[in-house]
């Protein structure tokens, strides 16, 4: 587990220098007022402003510091020191702040002593965590009584398929088997980037994992929404729409790609 967090550290390093400067992540455009959030996330998350907000695994901190931009009082976690570099450089020169800590997410209650009314997290997370009973744990005991924690996120069942395929074929499995090493070609924002790290070690859960584990951690669950779509185009047979979201191309049947989860803290 500890050297699977260690080689994911020095990718995420890698991959934070690469993805800034992406046409994925739009840096130039960020610092210029554009807002990284998606409709969805807005959607569900609704007001935030004069809400303290906890963002875990939070990148180079685009979402934690729209959701700044938006009234929140941010604290964001990652644990690549490179991104947190990036996120606090751009907190400074957009003159919005927001709180960064370097950590792991295991490693979150040696830094942080506090709670918040919402404990938030989105986009590619669980498929990095080598354990889900303790992430669960960790990000519950962070939400305040009537507070709560939401997470939008590719569905397990997005995971499974080959992601080097032009039509939808299995790959990779929807049970957690334990750690999936990967080979690095590239990131998923520049496939042609070049990178001295040569492998990842990611995860897999099913869903009923991670509602399961949120459960035993003491919060309650509001609703848990399947969606047919992704923010991105993971795979070459999805086809961007109108709304901005990712749907397989005619005559492939809908999936479930993502799926939203709240869960809320009894008072």
């Amino acid at each position: 587990m500890d050297k699977g967090i260690e080689v994911n550290r020095r990718v995420w390093d890698e991959w934070a220098q690469i993805h800034v400067r992406s046409d994925m992540y739009q840096h130039e455009a960020f610092l210029k007022g554009r807002n990284s959030l998606h409709a969805l996330e807005l959607e569900e998350m609704g007001d935030v402003s004069g809400k303290r907000l906890l963002h875990l695994m939070c990148h180079f901190g685009h979402d934690s510091l729209s959701w700044a931009r938006l009234g929140a009082d941010v604290t964001a976690v990652d644990f690549s020191p490179e991104a947190i570099a990036i996120a606090r450089q751009s907190s400074e020169q957009i003159g919005v702040p927001a709180r960064f800590i370097c950590s792991n997410v295991y490693n979150i209650p040696q830094h942080l002593n506090e709670s918040f009314d919402i404990v938030y997290t989105s986009y590619g997370v669980l498929t990095w965590l080598p354990g889900l009973a303790e992430w669960a744990r960790i990000a519950a005991s962070y939400v305040k009584s009537g507070g709560f924690f939401y997470i939008a996120e590719f569905h397990p069942t997005a995971m499974i398929f080959d992601d080097e395929a032009s039509e939808p074929s299995l790959r990779y499995p929807y049970f957690n088997e334990g750690a999936i090493i990967l080979p690095v070609s590239g990131t998923y924002a520049d496939r042609q980037a070049e990178t001295k790290e040569k492998e990842t070690y990611e995860w897999s859960y099913p869903l009923g994992e991670v509602i399961t584990n949120l459960v035993k951690s003491g919060l309650r669950i509001e609703y848990v929404h399947e969606f047919p779509f992704t923010t991105y185009k993971a795979y070459d047979w999805l086809e961007k729409h109108d709304d901005g979201y990712y749907y397989p191309r005619p005559g492939i049947p809908s999936l479930p790609l993502m799926f939203s989860l709240k869960a809320v803290k009894p008072g």
